[in-house]
């Protein structure tokens, strides 16, 4: 008796926290800058959210429904901070989101499972509304090639990818 109250107690503790995405929705309005903080900076594969006062370049990227970024891939240097100022020139809801290649299409997979996940303040990504622009300023600490994709459902796998380079 003792073994399945705690046997269903643990699989009520399971199904919560299985549960606790789905309860962290919001509609992805996260357009504007995220606030750096120098001490809550935390280092991806990719680099690390950058500070504003030191991004010395910036990149513009569109967005549209034909579910394509313009450009399709920038190059930066390694170490270079940069703000990416992104316009969403579409009818509909889209993204950024930084990461590496495997981190994104995972993502993807749980966006697909959950599409109106609250990321939180992520600085690797902002949610542009139609006709709005949003911002991300990084840092790339690390060479090699990385991925800006759009993970809402169906975007990602419709092409909506883009190349970053770090040399």
């Amino acid at each position: 008796m003792v073994y399945r109250l705690i046997a269903a107690a643990a699989c009520a503790a399971l199904l919560l926290l299985a549960a606790a995405p789905a309860q962290a929705h919001d509609k992805h309005s996260h357009a504007a800058p995220k606030k750096y903080d120098a001490a809550q900076v935390a280092l991806t594969p990719f680099g690390r959210q950058g500070d504003p006062a030191k991004a010395r370049r910036t990149i513009a990227i569109g967005m549209s429904d034909d579910m394509r970024y313009t450009p399709a891939e920038f190059t930066v240097k390694q170490g270079e901070t940069v703000r990416l100022v992104i316009s969403n020139k579409g009818k509909v809801l889209h993204e950024l989101v930084l990461g590496t290649p495997e981190q994104l299409r995972k993502h993807a997979e749980v966006m697909r499972q959950h599409p109106d996940m609250d990321h939180g303040d992520d600085p690797s990504m902002v949610h542009v509304k139609p006709g709005k622009k949003g911002e991300v300023v990084w840092q790339f600490t690390q060479p090699g090639e990385f991925q800006y994709g759009c993970l809402l459902p169906g975007h990602f796998e419709a092409g909506m990818v883009g190349k970053v380079i770090v040399k």
